[in-house]
């Protein structure tokens, strides 16, 4: 992994990078915070990012967070951006402050159901697989109103808006394609429930720009913070 100097810098990089984006789109760079991805880097990654300031990371691995929370400063926030598997569902309300990827209703009535016994009330966004990906998780985008109504089932979740991961696709025409279809989704839910799903989880290190162009309230952003991921062995 790079070292904190090294850290730091790619930091402000990437926050210049997110200003100019927000300028060419016309909007306010505080309306759009960086999540620093931590996935498969050392716990020492999480602590370099509560260090530069930020106030949460992302994990893909519910084990795997719990074990690096464990020795991270107490004042950081964890959320979960991978995909969850319903048996992980009850270490994942006790270990993660809040679930980007719900992506079916018998998941959402499930983490409900552990996040009231466990007496907490669990910020969730709902994962929609707005590039039609089927390497890709997430709700078909036709499925997100029962999505949706499920989550709201439980007063135990907190449903804040919607998260995407784009296509891998040299045309970045793909990439603004999902992120657009994941606004408009938002927009007709919010119509349709009457809440204002403020969230818009889409962008990474590669497709930022376009995403804070369609709107994007949260980037995942792992290899420009940390480099590349170590090889496993």
């Amino acid at each position: 992994m790079v070292t904190y100097a090294a850290f730091e810098a790619r930091a402000q990089a990437l926050a210049a990078r997110v200003a100019a984006a927000c300028a060419a789109a016309g909007r306010d760079p505080a309306s759009v915070r960086i999540l620093p991805v931590t996935k498969t880097h050392p716990a020492e990654a999480a602590t370099f990012a509560a260090r530069f300031g930020y106030a949460a990371v992302g994990e893909n691995r519910v084990q795997e967070a719990a074990a690096k929370r464990a020795l991270a400063p107490a004042s950081l926030r964890w959320e979960l951006i991978g995909h969850l598997q319903s048996n992980k569902a009850k270490l994942a309300v006790a270990t993660f402050d809040l679930i980007q990827s719900v992506d079916s209703p018998e998941l959402a009535i499930r983490l409900g159901r552990f996040a009231a016994e466990q007496g907490k009330a669990l910020p969730v966004l709902l994962q929609v697989n707005s590039g039609d990906d089927p390497a890709k998780f997430g709700c078909d985008l036709a499925d997100t109103p029962r999505l949706l109504d499920a989550a709201l089932a439980s007063p135990a979740l907190r449903v804040e808006g919607l998260m995407a991961v784009a296509p891998l696709s040299d045309d970045p025409a793909v990439a603004r394609r999902a992120f657009d279809r994941l606004r408009e989704c938002r927009d007709t839910l919010a119509a349709r429930s009457g809440l204002a799903l403020p969230e818009l989880s889409m962008g990474m290190s590669g497709d930022l720009e376009p995403a804070v162009a369609a709107g994007s309230t949260c980037l995942r952003v792992g290899s420009a913070l940390f480099g590349a991921r170590p090889v496993p062995a």
